[in-house]
This record gives C-alpha cells, sequence and structure tokens, in this order.
C-alpha cells in the first residue's frame, strides 16, 4: 500500500498539510513495515518511525511503532545516521539488499540494522517482500521513492495506491511518483476532500499472486533469500 510524493525544493514536507499530514500518520500506525528506497531514505533525512498517541490503540498487539525496511542496492548508507543509529530494539531497521553490494559496508551495517540479501545483482522485490512476511509484517507500506515505486507497480506487488493532489504550482523539476516501466492501467477508487489538498486512494485489480521464501529469516543476521512465484 504505497504512499506516493512528489517534492519542493528536494523534500516532500513542502506540498503537506494537516489533512495528509493525519492520514500519513493512520497508515504509519496501520502498518507492520514502512518499506522505502535508500535515495528518499538520503533525501529525506529518515528517522525511525513514530506513532502519535491518536493513533496508539491501532499498535495494540504489535510493536509501538512499524521498522523501516530501507532497499538499497549499493548499501550507500551512514551507519551514524539516526535512522540506523537511534532506532530502538522493538523497531530495528532492516536494510534489504543484493548479493553485489559491498561485502565490508555490508558487514559494518549489520552492527545496526538486520540484512536481508534478495537477489544476486538487484534487489528481487518478490523474495524481499516474501522476506518481511516470514518476519511477520504482512501489511506493508512504501513511501516511495519513485524509482521504488516503479519496481513495485511493474512487479505487480501493488495493492492500494493513496495519493495527496496538492493544489501549489511548483517549477522544481521534481519527477513523476513512479519512475521506469511500471504503470497503473487498471485502478478504482475513491477519493476523500478536506479543504485543501485533495486526498485520493486508488485500488488496484492485483494479481492474484503468492509468494513463497526459500531460506530462513532470521532477526539480528545477515539473511540471504529467494523467491518463488505462483500465479
Amino acid at each position: 500500500m504505497p504512499t506516493a510524493q512528489a517534492a519542493v525544493a528536494g523534500r516532500s514536507g513542502g506540498l503537506s498539510g494537516e489533512a495528509d499530514r493525519t492520514v500519513f500518520g493512520l497508515l504509519r500506525a496501520l502498518a507492520d513495515v514502512v518499506l522505502v528506497g535508500a535515495g528518499t531514505v538520503r533525501a529525506e533525512a529518515y528517522r525511525p518511525a513514530k506513532v502519535g498517541q491518536r493513533w496508539a490503540g491501532l499498535r495494540e498487539g504489535r510493536a509501538p511503532a512499524p521498522p523501516i525496511a530501507v532497499v538499497s542496492g549499493r548499501l550507500a548508507l551512514d551507519p551514524a545516521s539516526p535512522l540506523l543509529d537511534q532506532a530502538p530494539s522493538h523497531a530495528r531497521t532492516i536494510l534489504i539488499t543484493a548479493e553485489s553490494a559491498p561485502a565490508d559496508g555490508r558487514a559494518a551495517l549489520a552492527a545496526k540494522a538486520d540484512v536481508i540479501v534478495a537477489g544476486e545483482r538487484r534487489v528481487d522485490l518478490w523474495a524481499a517482500i516474501s522476506a518481511l512476511t516470514a518476519l511477520g509484517y504482512r501489511r506493508i507500506l512504501t513511501e516511495g521513492g519513485p524509482h521504488l515505486l516503479g519496481e513495485i507497480t511493474e512487479a505487480g506487488l501493488l495493492d492500494e495506491l493513496c495519493l495527496t493532489v496538492s493544489p501549489l504550482l511548483t517549477a522544481s523539476g521534481a519527477g513523476r511518483i513512479i519512475q521506469g516501466a511500471g504503470s497503473l492501467t487498471e485502478r478504482a477508487g475513491g477519493r476523500v476532500r478536506d479543504g485543501c489538498p485533495w486526498l485520493t486512494c486508488w485500488r488496484t485489480r492485483g494479481t492474484c499472486c503468492a509468494v513463497t521464501c526459500a531460506g530462513q529469516v532470521t532477526r539480528g543476521q545477515v539473511t540471504r533469500v529467494t523467491s518463488t512465484q505462483v500465479r
């Protein structure tokens, strides 16, 4: 269930408003894990997720906040960043990478986060999703960026798209919310207006696919997984 974002001055916050922030907080509270690309993590200076008291009841029976799972083929991430250095034990950051990622960087980051190796030369999103599911994270919220969202869409893994349309005219040169071959050609949904901006939710028809994970997924260590798609 992705949320799609564009940007003002390189950050998405300039497009937000009170209604949008309310939906954003609600979606994070409902999620078991938040999936995001490494480029967005660096651009937005991600920190561990927090769930406000307003939505605390939605976390009953689960950790107080969902962990952040970062998709990164090169693992070009700072181990001293708040997302890695300040994540609480109940929401330890997860790094999803490929076998081709530098081994020394993987070892350094494994001290601060759980590492999942999914794919050889690039991240296999089917394997990544199956690994997260094996850890108990079945409700996955992705917050982009556009390249990751494009790959998720192309792989047929998109169930629902939550999109805020902000009434601002900018000249920042920002790209589309989905980059790559992925596209949304079949969708149904509705929208709710709370003053401004427009809050929309598009539900895709799904692909009737299941995925199984080969390889045991264990917290606190580097885990290698592969996937099998069943249609």
